[in-house]
């Protein structure tokens, strides 16, 4: 991924922003594959350097991971098209925030950790009053604790990348950001934050 010195977040942007965005790609290149295994799923970010999620047992990611831990995580949002008239060129842009994790991926089979796994994650997900923990010990989870295996994601390495016109002036930003409340698509509130946060519109 091409990250220009102005489209790299100022920082731990990201942090913050992945723990709000808890949805994405989890990529597995395995070993000696024509195509790499792609699994869209939701996971729980420590704000530190753990990743963790679940997948049922049948998926085709685990024979990946067995010939190589090493995989992508990679989250994408607050996107939009921005035409080329906004900006003032011929040129029409996409403005959007992504983070690409590179991670060690340790699997657990374990009863005990899966359950304390989806713990976290009901921790996260589940709303008020919702189911709020998963036991080994409990007869109804230990049913249902071999369907799934645990995923706990260790970061290696970070790639952000949040692309709202930080080489552009800020008259451009500032017509941009009013073009985006006027046309209010559907990530057009989000992308207008990051572009008013880089530069105030005045």
């Amino acid at each position: 991924m091409l990250i220009h010195p102005w489209d790299s977040p100022p920082d731990d942007e990201w942090r913050p922003w992945l723990a709000a965005h808890d949805f994405g790609q989890l990529i597995a290149c395995g070993r000696d594959r024509d195509l790499p295994v792609v699994v869209p799923t939701h996971f729980s970010f420590n704000g530190d350097n753990t990743v963790r999620l679940h997948l049922a047992r049948p998926n085709p990611i685990w024979q990946a991971l067995e010939e190589n831990p090493n995989v992508l995580l990679t989250v994408l949002d607050d996107y939009t098209y921005v035409p080329a008239a906004w900006g003032g060129t011929d040129v029409p842009t996409s403005y959007y925030a992504t983070v690409q994790l590179a991670c060690t991926a340790l699997v657990l089979d374990d009863p005990a950790a899966k359950a304390e796994l989806l713990t976290r994650q009901l921790a996260h997900f589940e709303p008020p009053g919702g189911r709020s923990d998963v036991s080994a010990d409990d007869e109804a989870d230990r049913r249902l604790l071999p369907g799934i295996r645990g995923l706990e994601l260790t970061i290696r390495e970070v790639r952000a990348k949040f692309k709202y016109g930080g080489n552009k002036s800020p008259e451009v930003r500032a017509r941009v950001a009013r073009r985006l409340a006027e046309r209010d698509g559907r990530h057009d509130a989000a992308a207008r934050s990051h572009v008013l946060d880089r530069d105030p519109a005045p």
